[in-house]
């Protein structure tokens, strides 16, 4: 035993121990006042004979013995001021004597010890549920809930204690965002048109009404660039030849349709790879594709049966990156289909789509946007940020891509990414290799 366990009133360590044990015995046996008047008397001897305390305290609670529970605790927080347990515990006894001040000093010390214990967080923040302190109650839930997310294992006691700190942050959510929407309305009614739409959008995503989507490019990461979802079309006056040409490319789609020959799925894995949300679509003729451009190459029997095509793709800013890009083709989106959520390899080009043959239902989300497509209607969108396409309809839908320089490169910034991508290229042992 420590020398904690033996300080006593002149008794002897084996007597003291004699006594716990038979005071373990009578516990065992069921027999709780047996087991209660020893660890009492050993306690009269030797104040601080922690195990005889540890006893009596569970005891207690099981007896819903406050006073006692109380007097046992609050001298093992003394004795062990490191053990958060004795600090819960006491913050258990207090709520239920609705001592809720002594319940915040028990729990204040607890989160001292461990600011991030989560039975500590959600304790705190239900005393102050209960005290109408909706304001703090919310901090408390809010940072359980981030703790719990880290947590592989959750005890299942906690579980419905997690619930009601869901339940209640959702209701502070929303009250809080009714209560600004009231407030702002008014002001807001001056304004018409697009005017508000990126205010209207912060508010969603501060209420979590709505995500926030950012870049996540798979690959390649340009800083400083402006991480919208649909750029602005003005922005893009060479648009406007291609969009013009849209039925003659559709016709040269059509004749290359009725050939059946070069279309290839979209997506090619081997067996071996990691497919995560592709393994519906892999190697799969629902969603195909007819590369005109790839990998930064024409792709040549293809190409020469789509010369109008290719000239319209010839007046666009075509990014130029070794092995990568440029890239363009007809995109095929057979008739219930839908392409799930994911993101592209690099921020430093956009892409832009010209509808060719779109039936009803099919649609396009970016982010927080979503746009249906319109026949010879382009746009072009950072495909970092995640978006999904859908064809709900009966019929096939199709859809040139192709990829542009991001307008705000400047030109010597162009040069050099297309510089790091022969470089890359080289180092893979594509353009020339590279010995380690």
């Amino acid at each position: 035993m420590s020398e904690i366990e033996t300080r006593s009133n002149g008794a002897q360590p084996e007597e003291l121990a004699a006594e716990y044990q038979a005071g373990l015995d009578a516990a065992n046996r069921g027999d709780e006042r047996g087991a209660r008047s020893h660890w009492q008397a050993l306690l009269d001897r030797a104040p601080l004979f922690v195990p005889a305390l540890q006893g009596l305290t569970q005891l207690a609670l099981k007896q819903r013995d406050l006073l006692l529970g109380r007097d046992c605790l609050e001298r093992l927080a003394e004795l062990e001021p490191g053990n958060i347990q004795h600090l819960l515990q006491l913050a258990m006894i207090h709520r239920a004597a609705k001592s809720s001040e002594l319940e915040e000093a028990a729990l204040v010390k607890a989160l001292a010890l461990d600011p991030r214990d989560l039975m500590a967080l959600l304790m705190r923040g239900a005393l102050k549920e209960s005290l109408s302190l909706p304001h703090e109650a919310v901090k408390f839930y809010q940072g359980a809930l981030l703790v719990a997310q880290e947590m592989s294992d959750l005890p299942a006691a906690l579980r419905p204690l997690l619930s009601n700190a869901e339940l209640f942050c959702e209701r502070y959510r929303q009250a809080y965002s009714h209560s600004v929407d009231r407030e702002i309305e008014l002001i807001g009614r001056q304004f018409s048109g697009p005017e508000l739409d990126r205010f209207r959008l912060s508010l969603d995503i501060m209420f979590g009404r709505k995500k926030r989507y950012e870049p996540q490019p798979m690959g390649y990461f340009f800083p400083r660039l402006e991480p919208l979802e649909f750029f602005d079309r003005a922005r893009f006056p060479w648009l406007d030849a291609i969009e013009a040409s849209s039925a003659l490319i559709r016709d040269e789609f059509l004749a290359v349709l009725g050939q059946e020959e070069g279309f290839t799925p979209y997506l090619s894995y081997g067996s071996d790879q990691p497919l995560n949300q592709w393994a519906e679509l892999n190697n799969s003729p629902r969603w195909s594709a007819f590369h005109l451009l790839k990998d930064g190459k024409a792709v040549a029997e293809n190409a020469g049966r789509c010369p109008r095509t290719m000239a319209c793709l010839g007046q666009a800013p075509q990014p130029v990156q070794l092995g990568r890009t440029p890239v363009a083709m007809f995109s095929l989106l057979k008739p219930r289909t839908r392409i799930p959520p994911h993101v592209g390899v690099s921020n430093a080009r956009l892409v832009t789509h010209l509808p060719l043959i779109v039936p009803p239902h099919c649609g396009f989300r970016v982010g927080n946007t979503t746009r249906p497509w319109e026949f010879g209607k382009a746009w072009v969108f950072d495909d970092t940020i995640e978006h999904e396409a859908w064809n709900d309809s009966e019929q096939l839908r199709v859809v040139l891509i192709f990829d542009i320089w991001h307008p705000d490169l400047t030109e010597p910034e162009r040069r050099m990414i297309s510089a790091l991508a022969q470089a890359q290229q080289r180092f893979a042992g594509v353009a020339g290799g590279f010995d380690l």
